[in-house]
C-alpha cells in the first residue's frame, strides 16, 4: 500500500507573488512621491513631464524587491538563524534595488 504525502500540495508562501510585488511597488511609489513633492520647482531645462519617469521606475524597482522577498520564503521558513539571514538579506536587497531604481528614475533631472 502506498502512502500519499500531503506536504507536496501545500505551499510555503503565505502570500502570492503578485501581492508581494504590489507591496514593494507601493512602498517605492510612496517614497518617491514624498521625495518629488518636496523637490520644489523644476529646472527650466528639464523635460515637461520629468516626474513620470521616476514615478514609473521606482515602483518597478520596488516590485522587483518584493519579488526577491517572495523568493526568500524557502529560506525564511527553515527557522532559526536562516530566518534572520533571510529577513536581513531581503531588507538589504530591497533597499539596494530601491536606491538603484531611484537613481535610475531621477537620472537626467534631479541627479544629473
Amino acid at each position: 500500500m502506498e502512502q500519499k504525502n500531503n506536504d507536496q500540495n501545500q505551499t510555503i508562501h503565505p502570500a502570492s507573488v503578485g501581492k508581494r510585488m504590489l507591496q514593494g511597488a507601493v512602498i517605492g511609489f510612496i517614497l518617491i512621491t514624498f521625495f518629488l513633492v518636496g523637490a520644489g520647482e523644476p529646472e527650466p531645462e528639464w523635460p515637461a513631464y520629468w516626474m513620470v519617469k521616476p514615478l514609473l521606475v521606482v515602483p518597478a524597482a520596488g516590485a522587483l524587491g518584493g519579488l526577491f522577498f517572495f523568493n526568500m520564503d524557502h529560506l525564511r521558513f527553515q527557522g532559526g538563524w536562516r530566518t534572520v539571514i533571510a529577513y536581513a538579506l531581503s531588507l538589504l536587497v530591497f533597499l539596494v534595488v530601491l536606491w538603484l531604481g531611484t537613481v535610475l528614475g531621477l537620472h537626467g533631472t534631479m541627479w544629473d
